[in-house]
């Protein structure tokens, strides 16, 4: 084959082994052989279209089949795949298509409405008119000259604040980080790995998605997340692999029944998208069960540090020590190396920079190395905290705070379902912390009884000085607070 990116993975992967389960979904079962035949006559089907190298193909719609089918069949033609955020406004998604001049929108049922009404000249709709258009395409393989240094993807961050930006991850990137992932993550050959987190996020397609894939392994493909439904579905299929970010795992252990059901079969959970409390992991451990906390950016392909099972106690709350292929460092406002400060990346998997944006690309770097924009700390044997983001550490009285310390405390709380920790003006001090609090399911506790639980945990200049309670926190996608949007509503004066 010329065709040396992720595009060609599912014929190499047919040819070792055609009859082993690639893709459960909806009770249907594709094996790799009858994956490679649906993604290269999509292939040659897209082909027909105009698609040729370089060109963007953009998908919509939940975790489907159709999903695989379109990133491979993107990656024979040596074309660059767009995933599109299903849950993004329809402004955002029009600036997505807009911004990366796709050629076509691959879309399932659910998005035709949008899809009639968008800019995109071509309209591919999965369904019933998709299968007869396939059927007529040849199952012929392309050959297609990819190269590493190729564009792969071109995923779109979450744009929390003013518009997204397109990373742009090149094969390379996603092979490297791949790479990093089976090197660090011992993902084997018969895991069976549950995909209930959206693709169209960095960490699910990029680390968990596909080096599922490049293993040979087989994923269970869901539209939607239920913690329920999850709990019935790792026993059902015997699921040895499943990443979440930390809001999803709070759900799963907060059903009736997490303390009984049959979780022996699963061996690897990867958490990242946000820190993880202390608490949370301590009710995992409690079921014999240990995260692997990774950290990462979708500049990065995503990873960037993972904490191993064998340092998960001796180092809890880490996260970890760079992947193997990845570097990094820790530096101060002077870009002096430090053990506190703004952590660093450099490696094969971090992208080549942000689609059509030349200035913010060069912003992002510093002599070569991609600036994350978190405060991260690294002990001494070199393991690394992400301490929180820089634009949202809090200065009260010279005092540098940052939310995720004091979010960690409030987790320990049995009655704190979810937080947040953003910084609200005072007059003595500046700004001073301020708690959002959502309450557990059927828990009761009055801000006076959580702000006093803190006493001792934590120094007192840390400790919020008022905590007001809402139903839910926004979060985007990927499962990070939306902390503008906190600031935004619960962020008034004292």
């Amino acid at each position: 084959m010329r065709n040396h990116g992720v595009g060609s993975w599912i014929a190499r992967r047919a040819r070792k082994s055609p009859h082993r389960p690639a893709v459960v979904h909806g009770g249907v079962q594709i094996t790799y052989a009858q994956l490679h035949d649906r993604t290269t006559r999509l292939a040659h089907h897209l082909r027909r279209l105009g698609v040729r190298p370089g060109d963007r193909v953009a998908f919509l719609g939940p975790n489907h089949p159709s999903f695989l089918e379109t990133f491979f069949a993107a990656g024979q033609l040596g074309a660059i795949f767009v995933p599109l955020n299903t849950r993004l406004a329809e402004p955002e998604l029009w600036h997505c298509l807009q911004d990366s001049g796709a050629n076509v929108l691959v879309h399932t049922s659910a998005f035709e409405h949008f899809a009639l009404s968008c800019p995109t000249p071509c309209l591919v709709a999965v369904g019933d008119r998709l299968d007869k258009d396939l059927a007529a395409c040849t199952p012929v393989p392309l050959d297609i000259p990819v190269t590493h240094a190729d564009t792969a993807v071109i995923m779109y961050t979450s744009g929390t604040t003013g518009h997204a930006k397109g990373a742009v991850l090149t094969h390379g990137n996603l092979i490297w980080n791949s790479l990093n992932t089976l090197v660090d993550g011992e993902f084997a050959a018969g895991d069976v790995t549950l995909l209930s987190a959206p693709l169209f996020h960095t960490a699910a397609l990029n680390m968990t998605c596909l080096p599922a894939v490049l293993k040979g392994g087989t994923l269970v493909l869901e539209e939607s997340f239920s913690p329920a439904r999850t709990l019935d579905l790792i026993e059902r299929f015997r699921v040895t692999v499943m990443f979440g970010v930390p809001a999803m795992f709070r759900q799963i252990a907060a059903e009736p029944r997490f303390a009984d059901a049959d979780l022996s079969s699963l061996r690897i959970l990867l958490c990242g998208g946000a820190p993880v409390s202390e608490a949370l992991i301590r009710t995992y451990q409690q079921r014999g069960l240990g995260f692997l906390q990774g950290y990462g950016m979708t500049e990065a392909s995503p990873g960037v540090c993972l904490l191993d099972a064998e340092h998960a106690l001796d180092k809890l709350g880490s996260a970890g020590l760079p992947h193997f292929f990845s570097d990094i460092r820790i530096v101060d406002r002077a870009g002096e190396d430090a053990t506190r400060g703004e952590l660093l990346v450099e490696g094969p998997n971090v992208m080549s920079g942000y689609w059509n944006l030349p200035e913010e690309t060069a912003t992002a770097f510093h002599d070569g190395w991609f600036r994350s924009g978190d405060i991260a700390h690294a002990d001494e044997d070199g393991y690394v905290t992400i301490v929180d983001r820089a634009k949202d550490m809090i200065i009260s009285g010279g005092e540098n705070i940052y939310p995720a310390e004091i979010e960690n405390v409030l987790y320990e709380h049995p009655a704190v379902g979810d937080c947040a920790v953003i910084g609200v003006r005072d007059e003595k001090w500046g700004e001073v912390p301020r708690a959002v609090v959502v309450l557990a399911p059927g828990a009761q506790a009055s801000a006076e009884d959580i702000l006093a639980f803190m006493e001792g945990r934590l120094a007192r200049y840390k400790i919020p000085k008022s905590l007001v309670f809402t139903d839910v926190l926004p979060r985007s996608g990927a499962g990070k607070l939306l902390k503008p949007r906190i600031r935004d509503n619960f962020g008034t004066t004292i």
